[in-house]
């Protein structure tokens, strides 16, 4: 059983949902943020990315960062304006991406059902990422990013989908990106078929927006000890897709330097490790091969076939990576927290991966075939945890269409 709830969503009038809506505050660092916010003052990154109004080289994590988000959000409830919605609400959210398309259900899931695991997660958190949103959750009393879950597919969702979705849309706007968001309000008289059909999914999981759900634990837990209300702060907002329509990129790797090896030497010794490598194109064909760039050729090489008893998490291409490759020949330890490794969504393509070797940001990239989404169900539902930085998840969705109090 999966609790779906309507939730008086706060946001913005349509005229100007387009100035509003902003990429998720996760996926550009401060300078990209303040680029993309520059000439649009109703941007939402400057409610999640405050410190590009403040001056350079400020800590996000300053105080004072967190005092201007406040600052900002009600300055953006008036201005734009954003609209409080009168009753708890539904509302299926439509991404296009080329010729790909797919529609969600938004709306609010259980605190309890995540911590309970019945809302599985896939991957750990770093508590640095976690203190941030649960402080900016609480300073705000705001969940202003919104989790991205995914079900096994329900005919019956699909069905009030296709109702819904036959009117015009609240929103229909198109990213700079050219990505389209469309946002359809759910009628009250279809809300309870929706909420009945989710009852009927045993899980959900988390697709992308792992610190999102654990900061919303969090500000819940944090304002339970003060004795604060915690009604709305029981439930987190989140989109919920359904699985046969979620599309999985690459999640590439770059690492620095080649250590104490020439790009000869580092290929002569993967393959004295009894690993192929041989001339090859930028993009893997397969699941068990990785592309690498060095020195300006790319190479295939065909991964071992994972260790024997191997748990399924084990046996992902990245993992199987990291464990015969990067640790033994090129000296990365835990990629959580080496320096030395970085990572690249696969929506910025290959030719991110030549422009970063190229312009000698790093020594040597590795571009990985995608994981599946069978994959990512199945190591949930063991209760495991993928590699880190595993899954690329695109489209994404905007920040600052759908905001919910607490």
């Amino acid at each position: 059983m999966s609790q779906l709830f309507p939730f008086r969503a706060l946001r913005p009038a349509p005229e100007v949902a387009a100035h509003v809506a902003s990429v998720p505050y996760d996926v550009v660092n401060t300078d990209e943020a303040r680029a993309l916010a520059r000439g649009e003052p109703l941007s939402f990154l400057h409610v999640t990315r405050a410190e590009i109004d403040l001056p350079s080289g400020l800590s996000p994590y300053d105080n004072r960062v967190y005092e201007q988000s406040v600052n900002n959000f009600e300055q953006l409830k008036r201005s734009a304006p954003l609209l409080l919605e009168d009753e708890p609400s539904l509302y299926f959210y439509r991404l296009h991406m080329g010729e790909h398309v797919q529609t969600g259900v938004a709306g609010c899931f259980s605190v309890d059902e995540y911590e309970q695991g019945s809302i599985k997660k896939h991957e750990k958190t770093r508590k640095e990422k976690e203190d941030d949103r649960t402080r900016h959750m609480l300073d705000l009393r705001a969940q202003t990013g919104v989790v991205f879950l995914t079900y096994r597919a329900s005919a019956a969702v699909k069905a009030v989908e296709k109702l819904v979705t036959g009117a015009p849309p609240l929103y229909d706007i198109t990213a700079p990106d050219r990505v389209r968001h469309q946002v359809w309000r759910v009628p009250a008289s279809e809300t309870r078929s929706v909420v009945d059909a989710f009852a009927a999914t045993p899980a959900m999981y988390i697709a992308d927006g792992h610190h999102r759900a654990a900061s919303a634990a969090r500000a819940r837990a944090e304002l339970r000890s003060k004795g604060g209300r915690t009604a709305d702060a029981d439930r987190f907002i989140a989109v919920a897709f359904p699985d046969t329509e979620v599309q999985i990129l690459a999640y590439n790797r770059t690492v620095k330097d080649l250590r104490d090896h020439t790009p000869s030497s580092l290929i002569a010794a993967i393959r004295a490790s009894e690993i192929d490598v041989n001339p090859g194109m930028p993009d893997p064909k397969r699941q068990g091969m990785v592309s690498m760039f060095l020195d300006g050729a790319w190479y295939s090489i065909t991964l071992p076939a994972p260790d024997r008893g191997a748990s399924r998490a084990d046996s992902l291409d990245v993992e199987v990576l990291h464990r015969r490759i990067l640790e033994p020949h090129l000296g990365i330890g835990d990629p959580r927290t080496d320096k030395r490794i970085d990572f690249v969504g696969g929506m910025r393509g290959t030719d991110e991966l030549e422009r970063v070797v190229g312009s000698r940001q790093a020594a040597v990239a590795f571009s990985m075939f995608p994981v599946s989404l069978g994959d990512l169900m199945a190591i949930s539902d063991e209760g495991g945890i993928m590699p880190p930085k595993s899954t690329w998840f695109e489209p994404k969705l905007r920040d600052g269409l759908l905001v919910h109090l607490i």
